[in-house]
């Protein structure tokens, strides 16, 4: 019977890690899409999360599942953290270089790591917390690699900080979350909180919410399926099947899958430099997945 046990917490293991891979990979598609997209970042932001929103709360009541005043309630912390990243990060990319911003971000993993080891009795080994290090310094790598030459700002420096905190959050309070809620009830709450949070901050920055076209219309579902049906809904599903630790890491893949995509789909240059880094960020991940799917028995 123990060993019944073992292969089947083994198999949600490996099914979790497949589900982290593809919703990163999913939150990256997304990032190249937006930049197909002729709206502002944080209009971009409020139309697709009151769309996914709808459809999410729509598929829920079709499932017999209707939305409760208690599930906003119980995805509140996680909701407003996702909504104060994202209202944080861009605006830092206004204030700040797109690399100082993007590497800043990069630091979460080490931020949610601390928090799982420390509060949450989650163990690091010190052969993944090395590989987890590689893979940082890798995506330092990709994203100096494709850097140009910006403006640098204090204050958007600081707002980086905070996007990362509150992202780091976010995972956090979606590990937390599966004491109470369902990933899907979680998903939609917290997209309803997000939703909340960023109509009134683009309203302030002046950005213009008028209904778009239809191309945009088209590319806004197309992003609301990658990034919100298939990266949160999934990342969620995932984080109760995996270490805390383990998702934050599978972050590190967003910038790498970008770049890959970006210059399949928008031509744009990928140098000899960021393909090594690159490679380095897949191999530290590659080395990560087999020692959890092995059971982590490296000292």
């Amino acid at each position: 019977m123990v060993a019944v046990d073992e292969v089947a917490e083994q198999r949600q293991t490996s099914l979790g890690l497949l589900g982290a891979g593809l919703a990163v990979s999913a939150w990256a598609a997304g990032t190249i899409i937006t930049k197909s997209i002729g709206m502002g970042g944080l209009a971009i932001g409020v139309y697709r999360f009151w769309l996914f929103s709808v459809l999410i709360v729509a598929w829920m009541a079709s499932r017999g599942t209707p939305m409760r005043w208690s599930v906003l309630r119980d995805s509140a912390l996680g909701g407003i953290a996702l909504g104060l990243d994202i209202a944080f990060f861009f605006s830092a990319i206004k204030l700040t270089t797109v690399v100082n911003a993007t590497l800043i971000g990069s630091l979460q993993p080490i931020v949610v790591g601390v928090v799982a080891a420390r509060f949450m009795g989650e163990e690091i080994k010190r052969r993944d917390a090395l590989w987890s290090l590689l893979a940082l310094v890798g995506v330092g790598g990709v994203i100096l690699a494709s850097s140009g030459v910006e403006e640098w700002s204090l204050g958007g420096d600081v707002l980086a900080f905070a996007a990362m905190f509150t992202w780091s959050g976010y995972f956090i309070f979606s590990k937390k979350s599966k004491d109470k809620l369902s990933s899907t009830e979680y998903t939609a709450g917290t997209a309803i909180w997000t939703a909340v949070i960023v109509t009134p901050l683009a309203i302030g920055f002046s950005q213009d919410l008028g209904w778009p076209g239809w191309n945009d219309i088209v590319l806004l579902l197309i992003m609301v399926a990658l990034a919100g049906v298939i990266g949160h809904s999934l990342m969620n599903w995932s984080l109760v099947r995996i270490p805390l630790w383990v998702g934050s890491t599978f972050t590190l893949l967003i910038p790498v899958v970008s770049a890959i995509l970006a210059w399949i789909i928008l031509d744009e240059a990928l140098s000899l430099p960021q393909a090594a880094a690159m490679g380095l960020v897949l191999l530290s991940l590659a080395m990560i997945v087999s020692g959890q799917r092995s059971g982590g028995e490296q000292p």
